[in-house]
């Protein structure tokens, strides 16, 4: 060995960075490079996905309608629905960040997809111990379904508004406004398909009443109708097996194709940076702090105070598909006006889905949720005072579809909201989305048949009141922090044209009282400083 040796630092330990301290690693994560001609690949996997979630829920929405009138007796369709989302409450807290990490965004989809096959194949023999573990394993596998569609949409729309140079938070809605509105007319096919198959039979026609008796029936009609005392409105005959075979045939092969089109024809992820070595995403984190992550996220103020509109969501969902159509439709004008009724909300969902999508970038966010919440708010209150008439159908009629419109705004803006706010947990956020949707459906379905419709309607006015003051203090908290943030900017700018040293001009801007902004998960992440666009 030559040269000089000193000694005297033999023994010194390395010293340890200071507890907080991260050094800047976005020179060490790897980059997504991508041309400027992705956006058209990202199109199509974005009409992918919308097509695939169409085909499934037209299988599962077709299935889940028929519950109550093919699966009356002792109330087994509706036990097997309550199974469902209360199994998805459960799902939602475990399961899909630690199945997303290990499957991969695009094989957990195919995996939960498959899940939904069981409960339609069983509608040919339908138990209680056929049934409901059916359906507890459609809301096991619900959840990492529901949160991985939305982080491949949120991650794409993230790429999607680099790569065009638009505004991330209109992007990311407009991609969900494009999906709800193929996955809102799953109501129209699966309503179609049952009714075509079942038209031939006489089975829950709604026309064996009497014409004398049909005025002291409309007093017990809407808000005044209960389960206990509906005198038979809703006892159906279960058709005949051939029938219920030839639908759960349909339907079950809508499940495989909806499987087949995300595995063959999917991008993965990976391609628009889901595993990017030292980013986020890809770190190793122990199976318990992936089971955990969905009950952070419920630490974060923003999320507290979006519970409640989220809830909401489920409850008026519920609503829509059980009880308006029990004790206003089918308590008014019959069993066999149902499906019509409900082809009319899906379509105008559908429509309002795309519509809200494109028009929020012109007028923004807040002036939709506006409309959504004057629009319920207004139909719960008319519903509260209407007396349904078989004498004038187009009300019903427009009552779902207006129904819809509210329906589209919480379903696109809510989504979009969850996928601005929380960008570095995407997979524990659009969890939460679910567990609390699914909370409301459970609600909704637990008083289902203890309450009158009276009683339901004002605790859907009380949740919706108490979601809108949530959300309005999530809006006045994120542009309050979004201009703190431009005006640290501007003071950072100003500092570094006098300073030349850059690391002077953040000390300089500490100094002169540059307010500081705490990072948190609504700002951009490693994605979005990670994406390099070519042009070649």
């Amino acid at each position: 060995m030559t040269g000089f040796t000193n000694g005297g630092f033999e023994n010194d330990e390395p010293v340890k960075p200071k507890p907080g301290f991260e050094p800047d690693t976005a020179s060490l994560r790897e980059k997504v490079i991508l041309n400027p001609a992705e956006k058209w690949r990202i199109l199509k996997n974005i009409g992918i996905i919308s097509l695939a979630f169409m085909v499934q829920f037209t299988a599962f929405q077709g299935t889940a309608n028929l519950q109550s009138s093919i699966n009356a007796e002792d109330g087994l369709g509706t036990v097997s629905l309550s199974a469902i989302y209360a199994a998805l409450v459960v799902s939602c807290i475990f399961l899909p960040t630690l199945i997303i990490r290990k499957l991969t965004v695009k094989w957990t989809l195919v995996f939960s997809m498959l899940c939904y096959a069981p409960y339609i194949a069983f509608q040919l023999f339908p138990r209680f111990y056929t049934l409901v573990p059916a359906g507890i394993l459609v809301g096991l596998g619900a959840a990492p379904m529901w949160a991985s569609k939305a982080t491949y949409l949120t991650q794409v729309g993230q790429v999607y508004a680099k790569i065009t140079e638009q505004a991330v938070d209109a992007i990311i809605v407009r991609f969900f406004g494009f999906f709800f509105l193929a996955w809102q007319t799953a109501e129209l096919w699966g309503n179609l398909i049952s009714s075509l198959v079942l038209s031939s039979g006489g089975h829950g026609g709604g026309g064996g009443n009497d014409n004398s008796t049909i005025p002291k029936d409309l007093q017990y009609c809407g808000a005044n109708f209960c389960v206990h005392g509906s005198n038979g409105h809703t006892n159906l005959e279960r058709p005949p097996d051939h029938e219920i075979f030839e639908i759960s045939m349909i339907y079950l092969s809508c499940i495989i194709a909806a499987v087949a089109i995300i595995a063959f024809f999917l991008d993965p992820l990976k391609r628009y940076g889901e595993k990017r070595k030292g980013s986020q995403s890809a770190q190793e984190l122990s199976g318990m702090e992936l089971l955990s992550a969905t009950f952070r996220q419920m630490k974060k103020p923003n999320q507290q105070l979006l519970i409640p509109i989220t809830v909401f969501i489920g409850m008026e969902q519920a609503f829509i598909g059980a009880d308006f159509t029990q004790a206003y439709v089918s308590c008014a004008l019959g069993i066999h006006q149902i499906g019509f009724v409900m082809i009319c909300f899906g379509v105008v969902n559908a429509i309002c889905s795309i519509l809200f999508g494109s028009v929020m970038k012109y007028i923004g966010r807040t002036p939709i949720i506006v409309l959504g919440a004057v629009v319920h708010f207004t139909l719960i209150t008319v519903e509260l005072f209407w007396r349904p008439n078989p004498d004038n159908p187009l009300i019903f009629y427009a009552m779902s579809g207006l129904w819809g419109v509210g329906d589209a705004v919480w379903q696109t803006q809510i989504n979009g909201l969850y996928g601005l706010l929380f960008r570095r947990n995407k997979e524990a956020a659009f969890s939460n989305y679910r567990l609390w949707e699914s909370a409301g459906f459970v609600i909704a379905y637990a008083y289902a048949t203890t309450l009158c419709a009276r009683m339901k309607l004002y605790i859907l006015l009380a949740v919706l009141t108490l979601g809108c003051i949530g959300y309005i203090v999530v809006e006045i908290l994120y542009r309050r922090k979004q201009r703190k943030l431009k005006k640290q900017e501007k003071a950072e700018a100003a500092e570094k044209e006098k300073e030349a040293a850059a690391a002077k001009a953040a000390a300089e801007s500490n100094i002169n009282g540059t307010p500081e902004v705490e990072e948190t998960d609504d700002e951009l992440d490693d994605l979005e400083e990670d994406i390099v666009v070519t042009h070649f």
